[in-house]
């Protein structure tokens, strides 16, 4: 696992993308369709139509890295199900779940979610 811990943010573009596109691309998709900023240091996911090849593209503090991966059986789970256009928000976990070719990411909250320092852990009696 190349990020690790809870705080790192991970958003999925929810429609295919052409990953014949390269850092320039997919930055710019970031921009225009995420809505978000490529060197901010979250996490951003992109899977081809076919969903046998994903991106993750991230800022490592010096430069940005994309990495790739392809499946050789199976498919990636299809997260723009869930959504017509947008993003989605993944958790670290779902993340390599994903990566790793689980079909059930997208379709189930794997994680907990976070705990609000403002809310006490212990209801009031």
């Amino acid at each position: 696992m190349i990020w690790n811990g809870r705080s790192v943010r991970v958003y999925a573009r929810a429609a295919p993308t052409d990953l014949r596109k390269g850092f320039d691309g997919l930055s710019g998709l970031v921009r225009e369709d995420l809505g978000r900023e490529p060197t901010s240091g979250d996490l951003y996911l992109f899977v081809s139509r076919n969903r046998v090849r994903a991106k993750v593209l991230l800022w490592d503090g010096t430069g940005l890295v994309v990495y790739a991966k392809r499946l050789e059986e199976g498919r990636f789970a299809s997260l723009w199900d869930r959504l017509k256009a947008g993003q989605i928000e993944l958790s670290a976990a779902e993340l390599q779940l994903f990566l790793e070719g689980c079909t059930e990411v997208g379709k189930r909250q794997f994680s907990p979610p976070e705990i609000d320092p403002q809310r006490p852990l212990i209801p009031a009696a």
